[in-house]
């Protein structure tokens, strides 16, 4: 069950998506607080509303966790692929061919889901987990994917005070989530 709080921020990112304006929001809290379920029921709305999502985080272990929790979270309509360095060469080819033709709903990454020879047909949604592990230009280039309404929501659990958080990303709204969901360690 979500607490209180995720709900206020799940609404929170899900009026942003609503909104005839990109979304550019920080989802801060700390570990076990619940960004990463947050950030799959904003997906879920925005597949639904045939649109594609990216989830990049800065190792493949991190990477791969996010994928095998959303396997076991999704129903399977919903296709759902991984895609790092390591990605063997004729299944990276393969899911290639399938983003680029929206066969893929959501994709699992790391810096591999912004080089150039991966094409979104319709990106509509992008999550950076551990944002602050990669430069503004790999940001940017991942982003640029998705067109210049492209939703974005980056995660952190790393605190980051609020003046510098002004001060180094400009106008970006801010979701804190401060309560651990109950019987948590």
């Amino acid at each position: 069950k979500l607490t209180k709080n995720q709900i206020h921020v799940s609404n929170e990112i899900n009026a942003d998506l609503k909104s005839n304006f990109k979304m550019f929001r920080l989802l801060h809290g700390d570990v076990g607080t619940g960004k990463t379920i947050v950030s799959f029921i904003a997906a879920s709305n925005v597949i639904e509303s045939n649109w594609q999502v990216a989830l990049m985080a800065p190792t493949e272990i991190l990477a791969k966790q996010h994928f095998n929790l959303a396997r076991s979270t999704y129903p399977k309509k919903i296709n759902i692929a991984l895609l790092t360095g390591k990605t063997i060469s004729k299944e990276k080819k393969k899911i290639k061919k399938e983003i680029n033709q929206q066969n893929i709903d959501i994709v699992f990454g790391t810096h591999a889901l912004f080089q150039k020879n991966i094409i979104f047909k319709k990106l509509g949604y992008i999550i950076i987990d551990e944002q602050h592990k990669f430069g503004v230009n790999q940001r940017k280039n991942l982003s640029d994917k998705g067109g210049k309404n492209c939703d974005v929501l980056l995660m952190s659990a790393t605190p980051i005070p609020r003046t510098l958080i002004m001060s180094v990303y400009g106008d970006m709204d801010i979701s804190l989530i401060k309560e651990k969901p109950k019987h948590r360690k």
